[in-house]
């Protein structure tokens, strides 16, 4: 009988380490089971728009499912990043983000971050650019402040927000050249540069990958870029401090691009998305829109990433703040003063 009991309770072990085995391995197995939404939290043809749908087939190929992309635009993308996070953590909804997540404590526009999401990818990072068209009769950048300083409020610059890309490169125009200006908001990158165009607005402050194009064509003006050195392979674009080096102590900083999951989703999950993912980032003929874009290729996740995050939001928190753009001090919060 004790032999038969033996015999029992070591089947019934096996069978129980046997249904666990299959438990661990179950959400390896079968996600993802169905389609995902990646939510893009600016509009239809911005730069976070542009490189979101041009990364997202070929981890497609990779994962063997669709990701549905949805632009999902407001408040400097704080309503995209809300949608994200009020998601169950499975998964099955990500944020395809650019900087904006880690201004928004400073702003007070949300108390989210990017510390509230777990980083699949950080793609890579930009440098931003002065727009503006033949029409605006603006020819350089020395030109443009000049004029904002002289005539404070008279020249429209298309903006996305506070905390958006042109609102802090605006700050950093005041804080060194007392140059002030119509800011004019608009829900991301495509909309700001249509109604440039339209001739809605006079200026602008982008990422090259969003007015590429549109300057081949001739249909734009690039006045420079907010950097200390030209962008490789646009050398015609003269860098800022080639005119006002007082610029340099704000240098090196600019945008960057990337995809994010709920935090708490299961490692499992983040490990399949963060491998396609990076698959996809691998890709020779997204790697070839990356060169075309003038986008430096980062490709990191996990603690490389948090720690990019991190470093990113203690420096331009300050940098706003110190520029006047920022409603609180990021001492406040927590956020520590780091050099550039």
């Amino acid at each position: 009988m004790n032999k038969k009991r033996s015999i029992l309770v070591s089947l019934l072990l096996i069978s129980i380490l046997m249904i666990t085995g299959c438990s661990q391995g179950k959400t390896e197995e079968i996600f993802p089971s169905r389609d995902i939404n990646g939510i893009i939290q600016w509009g239809a043809g911005g730069g976070t728009d542009i490189i979101s749908r041009s990364l997202t087939p070929h981890v497609e190929a990779q994962l063997g499912k669709t990701i549905v992309l949805q632009n999902m635009t407001g408040a400097t993308g704080a309503i995209a990043a809300q949608y994200v996070y009020g998601q169950p953590a499975d998964g099955y909804t990500l944020l395809y983000g650019a900087e904006n997540p880690q201004l928004y404590e400073v702003m007070e526009i949300s108390e989210l971050s990017y510390d509230d999401f777990e980083p699949i990818i950080v793609i890579g990072r930009e440098t931003a650019v002065v727009v503006t068209t033949e029409s605006s009769g603006i020819d350089s950048l020395d030109q443009l402040l000049d004029n904002a300083s002289d005539s404070p409020g008279t020249i429209k610059l298309g903006t996305t927000g506070p905390g958006g890309l042109p609102y802090v490169v605006a700050a950093l125009f005041n804080a060194v050249d007392k140059a002030e200006f119509n800011q004019i908001p608009f829900d991301g990158d495509g909309p700001v540069v249509t109604a440039l165009l339209g001739g809605h607005v006079d200026v602008t402050v982008t990422k090259l990958s969003a007015v590429k194009e549109l300057a081949s064509a001739g249909e734009v003006k690039i006045l420079g870029s907010i950097s200390e050195e030209p962008i490789t392979g646009y050398e015609e674009i003269p860098a800022i401090t080639s005119t006002r080096p007082e610029y340099s102590k704000y240098l090196p900083w600019g945008p960057f691009y990337g995809v994010y999951a709920k935090k708490d989703t299961s490692p499992e999950i983040i490990e399949i998305l963060k491998n396609a993912y990076l698959k996809g980032f691998q890709n020779g003929e997204f790697q070839e829109f990356l060169s075309e874009s003038a986008i430096t290729p980062m490709g990191i996740s996990g603690d490389e990433a948090r720690d990019f995050l991190e470093n990113w939001k203690k420096v331009s928190s300050w940098l706003l703040y110190d520029a006047g753009g920022a409603k609180i001090s990021p001492e406040e919060i927590g956020i520590e003063r780091v050099n550039p």
